[in-house]
């Protein structure tokens, strides 16, 4: 699978000729590297007795971040599958009959639901991520406050790109209110991430002044 690849190979496939991996992939690795980065500067902080008053709360946004890296990573191969189970509806015999057509339609609409709800989850962990990051920006370890800067960059540039994943499968479906409904979320993950981000990049940038 994708996420046991080394980084090299990985990035080997990404550029090769082949649809997978690809951008859902790279959306989620960017979530997982800015998951990564908030445990980073969770280790750095826990332990240190200027930051005392935090440790509490900063283990268990550790916790958290490594979970949340844990399952962005898995979502690499999620985003394959998803993507080949697309194709694969997609080649399925158009048939002769109605009942055969209608059959092909069924699974490739179900397929492209699929495909729509897997970037979606990624976009819902990058978001997670986001807010981490800014829990790690107000009371990590000052001396590493510009990775915690990274990770909310990271982590909204994973949601960013999720969400075009989102929106070029969403317009496929045929079922509108399950699409709408998916789209809805979206913005209003990225309204509040944005926010988060653009704030937390400030108060980074604060500090390092």
């Amino acid at each position: 699978m994708a996420e046991d690849q080394a980084l090299g190979a990985f990035l080997d496939d990404l550029a090769s000729e082949r649809s997978t991996p690809g951008g859902g992939g790279a959306a989620a690795i960017s979530g997982a590297m800015g998951a990564a980065l908030v445990s980073m500067v969770c280790n750095l902080t826990i332990g240190k007795p200027k930051y005392a008053e935090s440790e509490a709360e900063l283990k268990e946004v550790l916790a958290k971040s490594e979970g949340l890296r844990a399952e962005l990573t898995k979502a690499i191969g999620d985003d394959v599958q998803a993507f080949d189970a697309v194709m694969g509806a997609y080649g399925l015999p158009k048939g002769e009959t109605e009942e055969a057509k209608a059959e092909r339609t069924a699974k490739i609409q179900a397929a492209l639901k699929v495909a729509t709800d897997v970037p979606l989850e990624c976009a819902r962990l990058c978001a997670e991520v986001v807010k981490l990051s800014a829990v790690t920006a107000e009371k990590g370890n000052v001396n590493v406050v510009s990775d915690a800067g990274v990770a909310v960059q990271s982590a909204y540039a994973g949601l960013l790109s999720a969400a075009l994943n989102v929106r070029v499968n969403a317009k496929s479906i045929k079922d509108r209110d399950f699409a709408e409904g998916r789209l809805q979320e979206l913005e209003s993950l990225l309204s509040d991430a944005g926010a988060t981000t653009t704030a937390t990049y400030a108060a980074v940038r604060a500090k390092l002044d």
